[in-house]
């Protein structure tokens, strides 16, 4: 009896073991990617959008920022930010916004590495603009604070491990320098496209520039035709008139101005484009055709009270700190009765003005000369934004500073446009910054 009862206990005890063994561990699930970006304090909504380009999700996020990060008593705004994502042990590109942000789609980085892609809009822009701005806090030093606060943020709740590579275009290549001298170790590397650095509110290496730029016929071709809008310039601004009745367009410093500023911005627009110079209307063109070519060229963007009102925190960065550029008229003189070099004073917003800071580009100028490192700069030899670029010092290879220069590229320049080779060189610079530990 007593054998039979310790054998009933082995078999119980062989049973119970077997059953513990047979029962799986309690696993907890991974967060979702958007159960991930909910955590970061900041964020104040998150929507998933449809895909695009090669991510297998998409975000939308807003952010909560200060208005002054040097003082949080002025309150906050909502800045707008897109997540391409893909792989979180994968390259992160941010896409650093001058403007507003254009798309959700990859850019040529993210695209060329199939990377994920974190694209900021810049302050003060369309969707991340205040109802009522503070002007004097749209400095690029609070900018750069916006930018290093959504980087850490997002590295930390989703890319830890990942690297970070910062790009930005024209614009946002003045964005993604200055980020960079304020944090160099917020991002890993920098692609830079088509950015000017300017020493002066209206910098005259611009004019130096369009005087030497291309060929001496083409540039001859260039002037002749403003001279030709300038002749033709009683019947162009009555098509302009009827432009603006029919467009709903007004021009806050006159239509006549207007003109005038559009005939000479049409040398730099000329440049910035690459214009064909057999697409110039010749002498014995209508003013029709002549009036056509011109707006094709330069359009009415620039000028036009809504397009102003839109662009006034550009305008705001590049009269206060960043720079632009004036129009010279002496070679018009018979045309405007005047010498002197038009600016965009017109363009500040309306009851405040500022004196123009030097010392943000004088201070990018610098680190960019002694400290910086790890960046390649993107320019197209004919944009007339290339009278300002960047200059490398001597010593910049040793630091893994690049500068590649299309010839005869305008501002549309991407590594795309150069040749296989030189595509070649430039992606095996980047590939061994993504190789370093």
């Amino acid at each position: 009896m007593k054998l039979l009862k310790n054998l009933f206990v082995l078999v119980f005890l062989i049973t119970l073991v077997s059953c513990k063994t047979a029962v799986p561990a309690v696993t907890i699930s991974e967060k979702s990617t958007f159960e991930k970006l909910a955590t970061i304090p900041n964020v104040v909504s998150i929507e998933k959008r449809e895909v695009v380009s090669h991510f297998d999700e998409n975000y939308e996020m807003w952010f909560e920022q200060p208005i002054d990060h040097n003082d949080p008593s002025k309150g906050i705004f909502r800045q707008r930010v897109f997540l391409g994502f893909e792989d979180p042990s994968e390259l992160v590109i941010v896409e650093l916004r001058g403007y507003n942000i254009g798309g959700e789609k990859a850019g040529e980085l993210a695209e060329h590495y199939k990377a994920n892609q974190l694209t900021i809009e810049h302050r003060y822009f369309t969707n991340s603009r205040p109802k009522e701005i503070d002007w004097n806090t749209l400095t690029v030093e609070n900018a750069a604070k916006d930018q290093a606060i959504i980087i850490d943020a997002i590295r930390s709740a989703l890319y830890p491990s990942s690297k970070f590579i910062s790009t930005g275009i024209s614009k946002g290549c003045m964005t993604t320098m200055t980020h960079r001298s304020f944090f160099p170790e917020n991002v890993d590397a920098c692609v830079c496209y088509v950015g000017p650095l300017n020493f002066e509110r209206e910098d005259p290496r611009v004019y130096e520039f369009l005087k030497n730029v291309g060929t001496k016929a083409e540039r001859q071709k260039v002037k002749t035709f403003q001279e030709l809008c300038f002749e033709n310039r009683p019947a162009l601004l009555n098509t302009m008139k009827s432009a603006a009745e029919k467009e709903d367009m007004v021009w806050e410093f006159g239509i006549e101005n207007a003109l005038n500023y559009t005939i000479l911005e049409y040398s730099f627009a000329y440049w910035q484009w690459g214009t064909k110079s057999e697409d110039i209307p010749a002498s014995n063109a209508t003013a029709e055709e002549i009036y056509k070519h011109l707006i094709d060229i330069v359009g009415y963007g620039f000028f036009e009270s809504k397009s102003v009102e839109s662009l006034q925190p550009y305008f705001w960065a590049a009269l206060t700190e960043q720079g632009i550029y004036g129009y010279e008229t002496a070679p018009f003189k018979k045309y405007l009765n005047t010498e002197e070099v038009l600016k965009f004073d017109w363009a500040f917003p309306e009851g405040i003005t500022k004196q123009y800071n030097p010392k943000p580009s004088q201070n990018i100028k610098s680190f960019l000369d002694t400290s910086a490192n790890k960046m390649l700069f993107i320019y197209g030899e004919y944009d007339a934004w290339s009278s300002t670029a960047v200059d490398l010092t001597n010593n910049a290879l040793q630091r893994e500073m690049y500068k590649f220069v299309q010839p005869k590229g305008d501002h549309r320049t991407r590594i795309s446009s150069f040749n296989p080779e030189k595509q070649t060189e430039i992606y095996t610079i980047i590939d061994r910054w993504l190789a370093e530990d």
